[in-house]
């Protein structure tokens, strides 16, 4: 048989499969019965507000590459020179040495290079595939990330502004930060991290930012230089968007409060404690005007670092640890907050007046496996907070239901959350619910691309190689009569 045939065989079997699989991936949502809760018949089953919650894509960058100023082939550097002014018998070792470290060191080191690099593009693409077809087939009204945008804190401002260049125009294209901020002439009497949304926060594609620990640190080493430069590329670490709503069958006027709360360094010993306390005065500030508010106005609070529960709840147990003396000893590194700054946020948002709950819902990140935890006073009188996993028969009238947003990483399956909020005008308050897309580990995205590919290069072969064929067999013929004549 031809090659020709053995290639046009190969295209056959391999179409079909290529094809179901890349009809798969571009619409995994479908497959996957992927969509917000639905509200009541009230609302024809699609909430009112519907928030796409996107946690920890980590982008990655020269941090995990090598030094892009070393060379590509150390062992050359000065050989040449050094070969000329030795004896013969050290410039042959000299040269048998590099040899040597080229093919067993520099190649290598330089094929683990390019492999990395191709893995950090495709990860984007990934990544980008998840925002892309989950907004798509979703149809959010707002979408936030859940901190962790970029991977590490350390890096230098050259590097953050690459990466941030990647996340806006390779990840999240066509997106743009949530730019809150009112002129000084609109501001008045207003707080300046305080927003009344007509419409603007649900112009898709904003995206209501949230800072991680590898964006602008712990509270051990957080800055305000860290805090500038990504303020300056993702938007404002404290901010609140308070969203009107009247409900058409019962007249009710309410809001909804979208809450962003820099959690890194609510926490202490902090390194910079003006940092500290500046978030806990924005935090007060928010406690303060959110109680003196309409009881039936509810809260979604967007932080970080998840609220405090005890071990065995989530795959992240409580953890702390610090920075030696030498280096500020602030916090390093922790999984929760502390039980007393979750206390204050779940007793100063989600509470109206006295004992009475405020409705709302928590969303966080960090914790890559993802949780679902409800927090609640078993008795009214009940200082402490109790802790559980989440579930539809033991939610109480007194609870609040934090949703830690499985990573939307390839290592943990390539996650996005679902969000839905509606009020209810029967029970007169806000209702939450919350559901998970995932496409799966990035593998599955690699093997599709890979075998489309490859199925691309058997059907141009196909083509060309039939025509290869005939041109061969022409000039043969040719040849053929010439010898006869």
């Amino acid at each position: 048989m031809r090659l020709s045939g053995v290639v046009r065989y190969a295209f056959l079997a391999l179409i079909a499969p290529a094809f179901l699989s890349t009809l798969w991936l571009y619409l995994y949502p479908i497959a996957h019965n992927c969509h917000f809760p639905a509200a009541p018949s009230s609302y024809n089953g699609v909430a009112p507000i519907r928030l796409l919650a996107l946690g920890d894509p980590q982008l990655e960058g020269d941090s995990s590459l090598p030094d892009p100023n070393a060379p590509i082939f150390p062992g050359l550097v000065g050989l040449s020179h050094r070969l000329w002014v030795e004896p013969l018998d050290k410039a042959a070792r000299l040269a048998r040495q590099a040899v040597k470290d080229i093919v067993t060191r520099d190649i290598p080191r330089y094929l683990q290079t390019q492999r990395k690099k191709l893995d950090l593009l495709g990860n984007d693409y990934y990544l980008a595939h998840i925002y892309r077809t989950t907004k798509w087939w979703t149809e959010p009204t707002h979408m936030s990330v859940l901190g962790d945008l970029l991977g590490s804190q350390w890096i230098s401002d050259q590097e953050f502004d690459r990466r941030a260049d990647r996340f806006w125009h390779r990840v999240f294209v066509g997106g743009h930060f949530w730019k809150h901020r009112k002129s000084e002439e609109e501001l008045g009497n207003d707080y300046d991290w305080d927003f009344l949304d007509i419409a603007n926060a649900s112009q898709a594609p904003a995206l209501l930012n949230v800072a991680g620990n590898h964006d602008i640190g712990y509270a051990g080493d957080i800055d305000q230089r860290r805090i500038d430069r990504f303020e300056r590329a993702f938007g404002h670490v404290n901010w609140r968007i308070r969203i009107p709503h009247l409900d058409p069958l019962s007249n009710l006027t309410s809001e909804l409060h979208l809450v962003n709360l820099n959690s890194m360094n609510l926490d202490n010993p902090a390194w910079n404690q003006d940092l500290y306390h500046a978030t806990h005065e924005y935090l007060d500030q928010v406690i303060n005007d959110t109680q003196a508010r309409n009881p039936q106005d509810a809260v979604i609070l967007l932080t970080h670092v998840p609220l405090y529960k005890p071990a065995g709840l989530c795959v992240d147990p409580p953890f702390f640890s610090y920075f030696e003396p030498r280096h500020g000893g602030g916090i390093r590194e922790q999984n929760h907050l502390s039980e007393q700054s979750s206390h204050k946020i779940l007793n100063g948002l989600f509470q109206s007046n006295g004992r009475e709950k405020r409705a709302g819902i928590v969303l966080n990140g960090h914790d890559h496996e993802g949780c679902d935890t409800w927090h609640d006073h078993l008795d009214v009188d009940q200082e402490q907070w109790n802790h559980s996993i989440y579930s539809t028969f033991k939610t109480t009238a007194t609870g609040i239901r934090e949703v830690t947003v499985r990573s939307m990483m390839g290592d943990y399956g390539g996650n996005a959350g679902l969000l839905s909020a509606w009020f209810d005008s029967d029970a007169a308050t806000w209702k939450f619910d919350s559901a998970t897309c995932a496409l799966g580990k990035q593998h599955i995205w690699w093997a599709i691309h890979i075998v489309d590919l490859i199925a691309l290069a058997l059907g141009l072969a196909s083509i060309m190689l039939p025509l290869l064929d005939m041109a061969t067999g022409e000039s043969v013929s040719l040849d053929a009569e010439k010898k006869d004549k």
